[in-house]
């Protein structure tokens, strides 16, 4: 027997303390085994791996108004004031997740004819980030039948993010556009978006 167990067996009460002592070990390791096992992992979800320091997403679809927009945890953008428009967003290179070009991943939200400061939001797996509009360059080109392209860049200023695109905040967005006002007699009239988004962390 060593000199601590002799030393805690004459204490009063010692025989009671060595068993509280294994007792908590017991418990410090079954809760550590709890949180760290495969269950509570798969319960909370699959986990996302987070995203390059730069990556490409597509912007693609038919604009379609947003009336209740979600709460994304963004500061900077309402999307229910009636002012944005949404359409799909797609993936195309190093955004974690799915990597089926063909299959959607999310949703882009712009502020589409305001005036003032143009924000934009975009909800992708693993979290959301929010955009202002700083520059651009960009022409007008009829498309033949009624309609007409817009087609150059913007440049945008991430302003906040959520998620695992936190670290994304003060970083830029450049976008390479072809958006395509559709004639009104083809029953439609809206906006076509095609747009590709170069997002970067500086």
């Amino acid at each position: 027997m060593n000199t601590l167990a002799l030393i805690d067996q004459s204490k009063p009460g010692s025989e009671k303390e060595p068993t509280n002592i294994q007792r908590r070990t017991v418990i410090g390791g079954a809760l550590l085994a709890l949180l760290s096992s495969p269950g509570r992992v798969m319960a909370q979800g699959p986990a996302v791996a987070v995203p390059n320091d730069s990556f490409v997403l597509l912007l693609k679809g038919i604009y379609e108004p947003v009336v209740h927009g979600p709460n994304l945890g963004l500061s900077m953008v309402n999307l229910s004031d009636g002012s944005y428009s949404k359409t799909l967003i797609y993936p195309v290179s190093g955004i974690p997740g799915n990597t089926d070009v063909n299959k959607s991943i999310g949703t882009f939200y712009a502020q589409l004819g305001g005036g003032g400061v143009v924000h934009c939001a975009y909800h992708v797996p693993g979290g959301s980030f929010a955009m202002r509009f700083t520059d651009s360059n960009v022409v007008f080109v009829p498309d033949g039948v009624g309609g007409r392209y817009l087609e150059g860049t913007f440049e945008l200023t991430i302003l906040e993010g959520t998620g695992i695109y936190r670290s994304f905040a003060g970083g830029h967005n450049h976008m390479v556009d072809k958006l395509h006002f559709l004639a009104p007699g083809d029953g439609s009239g809206g906006l076509d978006e095609y747009c590709f988004c170069f997002i970067s962390r500086a």
